[in-house]
């Protein structure tokens, strides 16, 4: 099972990084400056991660691929990471689509 990591960086900002069953790192959020913010952000990438017309799929400049997941108002509440083809950014969205859902909270241990 999936879950969203919420660490605070060093300048102050809360951040989450959601992680597959597997450890590895699917999604990851802009910067908040309260918790809540925070917390307001995973429940939107549970919310909007089960719309499909919410995930913008992108090219790098580098020809990796990559996507963006947006809440209702176009803002990006999370980045994927670079994946070498298509196909391997398509797998990264079914996998947010699958773990967000139900995936736990948990605080980033140092």
């Amino acid at each position: 099972m999936g879950k969203f990591v919420v660490s605070k960086s060093s300048n102050g900002e809360f951040r989450f990084k959601l992680k597959a069953g597997n450890g590895e790192v699917i999604l990851v959020s802009e910067g908040y400056t309260s918790r809540s913010g925070c917390d307001n952000g995973i429940e939107s990438v549970r919310t909007n991660s089960q719309v499909d017309e919410r995930f913008e799929k992108k090219t790098s400049s580098n020809g990796k691929h990559y996507f963006n997941l947006k809440a209702t108002n176009g803002q990006v509440i999370g980045t994927s990471e670079m994946y070498e083809s298509a196909a391997g950014r398509d797998n990264g969205i079914a996998s947010v689509k699958s773990n967000a859902p139900k995936a736990t909270v948990e605080e980033a241990t140092a």
